[in-house]
């Protein structure tokens, strides 16, 4: 028994004794592993910054290259529209505010080199909108567009022949009821006085009934050393 009790003393001891050096080593290889994990961060700190030169160094090429050929593109081709036209998104918009038949209006749009308008876009639409409310001088004061379903009924086309996709129909519209007493509403006219921002503006009537028009054509190209005005 005494031996025994003698033999768990130094075996204590011995684990007294080993404790204390394996704890010291342990700070050293904290400290070890952080300043791996430090170096390896400035490395890839480096690497990132050298991609971010190289990036900022291209881009800084792109918008150069890019400012210098709008210039030269600018000084070979400006578009320009006639006297009486108004330029918008490449394309010269006419609004005449000759009251006349949709059938004479487009006679006159082509007699000008273009035709009643097209409306491709909401972005159209909105410009197109806002210029005709601002010279309609009363409510019922609108403006003949290119769309007409006089050759059959409810299949609304415009003048080049393509089929209606985007449309902008005010409340309750088309509903082929003309105020001219005529039986069918076959055309389509726009705008909504005082609603400069109002998307859905179109309605229909009868193409015989006397309103404003909006012709369009191609903008001209014409070169010069000036920037489009």
């Amino acid at each position: 028994m005494g031996f025994s009790s003698k033999c768990s003393s130094g075996g204590a001891a011995a684990s007294h004794h080993e404790n204390p050096s394996r704890t010291s080593n342990q700070p050293q290889k904290v400290l070890l592993v952080l300043g791996s994990l430090l170096a390896a961060a400035l490395i890839v700190l480096y690497r990132l910054s050298l991609v971010l030169l190289v990036t900022r160094e291209a881009v800084r090429t792109l918008k150069e290259e890019n400012e210098g050929l709008r210039k030269r593109l600018l000084d070979e081709t400006c578009l320009k529209c006639e006297a009486g036209w108004e330029l918008h998104g490449g394309t010269c918009y006419k609004f005449s505010t000759r009251k006349s038949s949709w059938n004479e209006s487009r006679d006159s749009c082509k007699d000008l080199g273009g035709d009643l308008v097209k409306i491709d876009s909401r972005e159209e639409q909105m410009f197109l909108g806002r210029r005709a409310s601002s010279l309609m001088e009363e409510e019922d004061d609108r403006f003949w567009i290119g769309l007409t379903d006089s050759e059959e009924e409810g299949r609304w086309l415009w003048v080049d022949g393509s089929p209606l996709e985007t449309s902008f129909w005010s409340v309750r519209e088309p509903d082929n009821r003309s105020k001219d007493g005529a039986p069918e509403a076959n055309c389509v006219r726009m705008g909504e006085r005082g609603r400069a921002d109002h998307l859905d503006s179109w309605f229909d009537i009868s193409c015989y009934y006397l309103q404003k028009s909006i012709c369009e054509k191609a903008a001209e190209t014409e070169r010069s050393s000036r920037v489009c005005g």
